[in-house]
This record gives structure tokens, sequence and C-alpha cells, in this order.
């Protein structure tokens, strides 16, 4: 695709899930008997049509009401459930208003990435359709438990995407924000999700992607791939079609080897990705 205009983009870490005692069987580093980290993380972009939010993990209501993320999912993960650390919360301390963001573009509809929808009611919410129609219309039968559907009872304006798109470096993108921002694509990375996708926002003169939980550990997409036990567990266990996503991890993996001056690459709950970006990959 020919370059547009640039975007400007902050990282952020909304409320996360503080795993439990093992960190090096989740983090990779340290002692089985520390706790492991792992954060949620968000992306708030300034575009030609106001504020745009890559995902919006835990919101409010689910901190002001924790049994609704489901008693087994918090009492594995135990949450940080602090409202400050909420989307909603931070894009106030940015010295912006939540009716600022006129977009959410969200990777998938899991609990920690779709629970902020409801903090920023006047917000088109912007998925693609398969994502939807498990989700939200049930026209695909979704596993039991998956989904919050009270993050979205109070019918958000949605927007569609899956078909067609151009070109991004061997990956099929489309224009979430059409002409008015021809810089941020919705890219499908099926397999943890069957509607699952990659972000794409071009900052100046190269590009981010927030990978969304297309992987969850940073050793996925080096050359020689490695990832902890018991994190590796889990996301088997998360997986919705276990070969896409293993497909998809490798075309990132070669994304990276190839790209890697041109596109940074990080998904949603790593924390080395979160570190490297809060230190100055993105553009603040």
């Amino acid at each position: 695709m020919q370059p547009g205009s640039s975007s400007c983009a902050s990282t952020i870490s909304t409320p996360a899930p503080c795993a439990p005692i093992g960190r090096r069987l989740v983090n990779g580093t340290g002692s089985i008997f520390q706790r492991a980290r792992m954060v949620c993380h968000c992306l708030l972009i300034e575009t030609n049509d106001g504020l745009a939010l890559v995902d919006t993990g835990i919101g409010l209501d689910d901190i002001a009401n924790p049994p609704r993320l489901g008693p087994k999912w918090v009492r594995q993960t135990t949450p940080r459930l602090d409202p400050a650390e909420t989307a909603v919360q931070q894009v106030k301390a940015l010295g912006y208003s939540p009716s600022d963001v006129r977009h959410l573009l969200l990777t998938h509809l899991d609990r920690d990435h779709a629970g902020g929808i409801p903090d920023f009611p006047d917000a088109k919410v912007h998925v693609d359709r398969r994502e939807h129609d498990m989700a939200v219309s049930h026209r695909t039968p979704a596993p039991k438990g998956r989904y919050i559907t009270d993050q979205w009872k109070h019918g958000p304006q949605w927007a569609f995407y899956g078909e067609g798109g151009e070109d991004w470096f061997g990956f099929k993108g489309v224009r979430a924000l059409g002409d008015r921002e021809p810089d941020i694509l919705m890219i499908p990375l099926p397999g943890h999700t069957l509607g699952h996708c990659g972000i794409a926002v071009r900052t100046k003169d190269k590009w981010l992607l927030h990978a969304g939980d297309a992987y969850f550990f940073h050793g996925q997409i080096e050359a020689r791939p490695k990832m902890p036990l018991v994190l590796g567990l889990f996301q088997r266990r998360a997986d919705m079609d276990r070969a896409m996503r293993i497909e998809n991890q490798e075309r990132l993996r070669t994304l990276k080897a190839t790209q890697g001056d041109t596109v940074t690459i990080f998904s949603s709950h790593d924390p080395v990705d979160y570190e490297r970006c809060r230190c100055g990959l993105v553009h603040p």
C-alpha cells in the first residue's frame, strides 16, 4: 500500500492478570517461587478522526463486579482490579475526555480485551465479522463461557471487517477507518479465536503491529522459537484453531526476520514487548 498520513501512538497497560507463583514457567526468567508478570497492552492513537484505542482491557464495570468476569477466570488469573489502571482513566490522565475516543479497534472480544467497551459509549467498535458472529450475534457457536456478553449489552455501534483488503508485507490488511485514516489496518490473524486480528499502525516512516493474542511470549517469534511451559499450556488451551495460530505465528516470525527494521511487532500480554514499546519504540 502507499503511505499516507502518519499517526501518533501512545502505549498503555490496563489491569492485567497477576499470574501465580512460577515466574520461570510463565515469563521464562526468574525463580519458580516468584510471581509471574503479565500485562494487557493497549494502544492509544491520534487519528484524523479523533482518538482510536486498540483493545480496551478490563473495564470499570468489570472491576465493580468481578464475578461477571467468571469466578474460575478470576481465581486462575487473579487480575489486579485497580480502577486507575483502566484504559478510560488513563485516557483521562492524558488530558482527554472519553468522548474523544471515537473508535475502538478490537483484536478480538475475549473478556480481558473487550471489558472497557462500555467506558467509551460514543465510540464505534471495529471487529472482524467472524468474531462478532461468534461472540455477539451467536451465528457461530462459541465455546461455553468464552465471551462475557455483558461487556456489550449497551448496544455499541459496530463496524465489521474480514473480506478483501490490500497487501501489507504479505498480509491482507483492511483499512479500519477507510480513506480518513489509510494507515490503520485490520490484519486477520485467526487461531486464538476465529475472528482474531492484528492492528497495524504507521507512525512516521515505520509501522507498529499490535498482534493481540496471536502469540503470548516474545520468544515465539524469534528465529529459534521458545515458550515457557505453563504459558504454552495456557495458550494451547485457549486456541480455537491451533493449526491456524501456529501458521500465523510463523508468518509473524518471517515478518520480523525480513522487516524487523520497519515493523515493530508486539503482543497483548508479554511484559518484555510492553517495556520495549514503553521505553520509546512508539512515538508518544
